[in-house]
């Protein structure tokens, strides 16, 4: 598994800089061509102080908006890329979590952020993170909340014996590869024993590969699993965690009964999921 090409998600309400330096250096990283995806939809809702003007000439009024915040979030994105030939720009009418997902077709790894609460529900203008991650079909990297560098030096892999995380070890393994020190949490949900088992052989799997991996067994605590990764991840100054997400989108059923979720409101550290 290699990156060849990086697809960068720009929310259309929010200023497109620090997120494509952030997707920028890791395409340069792994050599990788460089794609900006941003897109947002007119709402056709009409509100009480909009009532005495045409539902069309509202709809034409918003349209306009969006093509014009799409006009200034490309110039940024010329700005920041210059004369780049690997760098493209695609800004859409459409559903943000559509788009991305479409174009998604044409990238390796798929670069966002967890939507600020602001934004958060209004899936006409921002991304629904649970549908991505389960439509995408390609792994999602959600960027931390500061947008920092990732260095990857230490990483965490949330490890379940499913098919979500085996599917998340592969498409993660060039940040793997690439990382000093990977750690294999393992949830003893169906006890110690399978729990040490399935973790030694994913260590193995990775040892394979060049990952310099070990292993730890989460055993059952009065936190919940995500909760509890979240602070090892912490405690170990890990930069990336990758985990396996399968359920519902608005985050209704995830893996680990709900560590999925707990990952992604953690924005400390950066989180890769795949479906």
């Amino acid at each position: 598994m290699i990156y060849t090409t990086i697809l960068v998600q720009l929310d259309i309400d929010a200023p497109a800089t620090p997120r494509l330096i952030f997707a920028q250096e890791i395409a340069r990283k792994f050599e990788a061509d460089f794609i900006a995806v941003t897109a947002a939809e007119a709402s056709t809702l009409v509100s009480p102080s909009e009532a005495s003007l045409a539902a069309a000439e509202v709809l034409r009024q918003r349209t306009l908006d969006i093509e014009d915040r799409i006009k200034k979030l490309k110039e940024e994105f010329l700005a920041v890329v210059g004369n780049d030939a690997r760098a493209s720009w695609r800004g859409e009418l459409d559903d943000p979590t559509r788009a991305v997902v479409l174009h998604a077709r044409a990238a390796d790894l798929v670069i966002t952020g967890v939507p600020a609460a602001a934004g958060a529900g209004d899936f006409q203008r921002t991304i629904d993170a649970g549908a991505l991650v389960l439509s995408a079909g390609r792994p999602v990297l959600f960027a931390a909340d500061d947008l920092r560098a990732l260095k990857g030096e230490k990483v965490v892999v949330a490890w379940k014996d499913c098919r979500e995380s085996r599917r998340a070890v592969v498409d993660a393994m060039p940040f793997l590869c690439e990382a000093k020190e990977v750690t294999v949490f393992s949830a003893a949900e169906e006890g110690i024993l399978a729990a040490r088992e399935g973790a030694a052989d994913i260590v193995r799997f990775l040892i394979k590969h060049g990952v310099n991996a070990q292993s730890q067994v989460l055993e059952r605590g009065e936190s919940s699993v995500g909760d509890t990764i979240v602070a090892k991840a912490d405690e170990i100054g890990a930069d990336l965690v990758v985990a396996g997400g399968y359920g519902h989108s608005r985050f209704r059923e995830w893996a680990f009964g709900g560590a999925t979720r707990s990952l992604l409101k953690s924005g400390s550290f950066h989180r890769l999921l795949s479906n």
